[in-house]
Formats: structure tokens, sequence, C-alpha cells
């Protein structure tokens, strides 16, 4: 793990969710576990609107947290119910958090990719529907990060279970003063629930 991720991730207080917040999470703990207890790969397709900020925020946190809690076979996605781009300000955050994060390509649509580790696979990072052929097309858990989404979206085909985690959107502090320090803290929450889900998890 990278130095500078780790101390972020030593700064989260993953033991202090709130009791709501542990409810929301745990149809999520529940797939992971039985996964784990079946000996199955674990899928997870984080899915938002646009797929540019919260859905890349859950799935790079979430791909951290099963590595830095050894929990093997975790798979980690994110789609959007439409293709607009990843936010320039989630790479920048999560660079600024500790990930090392390296443009592959520079488009309307660009393409990252972010690494926890410098032995790692990279999370590729892009914006695309979630039923892109880079994500999984059966037996994976659909996440929805955002209420939009959740309601838009009633079936997601080929989802094993859908599972609604949703996060206020950051978008909000566009081109305000505010909004390098809503992002880190979106993004800081996001990371916060994902090892208290991963933290649960026993191999």
């Amino acid at each position: 793990m990278l130095q500078k991720l780790l101390n972020t991730i030593q700064s989260l207080h993953w033991t202090e969710i709130t009791t709501d917040r542990r409810k929301v999470l745990q149809p999520l703990m529940d797939f992971i576990q039985k996964k784990v207890t079946e000996d199955e790969e674990i899928n997870l397709n984080f899915i938002c609107t646009h797929n540019s900020r919260r859905s890349h925020l859950a799935q790079i946190w979430a791909q951290a947290a099963a590595a830095y809690f050894t929990i093997p076979r975790v798979h980690c996605y994110s789609g959007g119910t439409e293709i607009t781009a990843l936010f320039p300000k989630i790479a920048e955050t999560l660079t600024e958090q500790g990930f090392a994060v390296f443009s592959l390509a520079e488009t309307d649509n660009p393409v990252y990719a972010v690494k926890y580790d410098n032995n790692s696979m990279p999370v590729i990072g892009f914006s695309k529907k979630y039923d892109s052929h880079f994500n999984p097309i059966s037996g994976f858990a659909a996440i929805m990060t955002c209420s939009q989404a959740d309601g838009g979206c009633p079936f997601i085909p080929g989802a094993e279970k859908r599972i609604p985690i949703t996060f206020e959107d950051p978008k909000l502090s566009d081109n305000t003063p505010e909004q390098t320090v809503i992002y880190a803290e979106r993004s800081l929450q996001v990371a916060t629930e994902m090892f208290y889900v991963f933290s649960k998890i026993r191999k």
C-alpha cells in the first residue's frame, strides 16, 4: 500500500459508523460474506447516474479496502445510466489522498489508471454505462450510489443483488470556494464506509 494512502487510511474512523448507516451497509456486507464463505468471486458494480463522481469513489475505495483487509477475489467496477466523463476533481482528490493516478487517454471521456500499491493491478477509471462490456454481466451486486440512479433503474440485468448505498453528490459544490473541501469530505466518507464493510468480513 502506498505510504501516503496508508496515512489517509489510518486517519479514518470506520468503527464510528452511525447505526443508521450500518443498516444501509449491512446488505453489502452480507453479499460479500456469502461469497467469501462459498469461495466465490466477488463482483461489485457501483452505479450512479453519470459514472463521473460517487460511483468511481466507491469503486476505488472498495478495491483498496479489499486489499487492505486481504479479502481475496474482489473485483470492483462502476457504471452509469448514461456516459459522461470521470470528473477531473475526482482524480485530483484521490491523488491528494494518496492514490497514484495516471492518465491513459486524454479524450472527451478520459481514461485513468488508479493504483493503491506499486505492485497492484490498477483500477481503470472512465465513464461507462453499467451494462458496458467492461463490467460483469451476471452474478454481481449492483450498488446504487445515488438516489436518481436507484429510482431510475428499477432493474439491473444480471445483478444477483441490488443494494442502495447512496451518497450526497459533491457536484453541488462545483464552482464554489468549498469545492476542494466537499470533494475531500465525500471521498473520505465513502472510504470510511467501504473500510467498515470490509473490516467485518470473516475469511
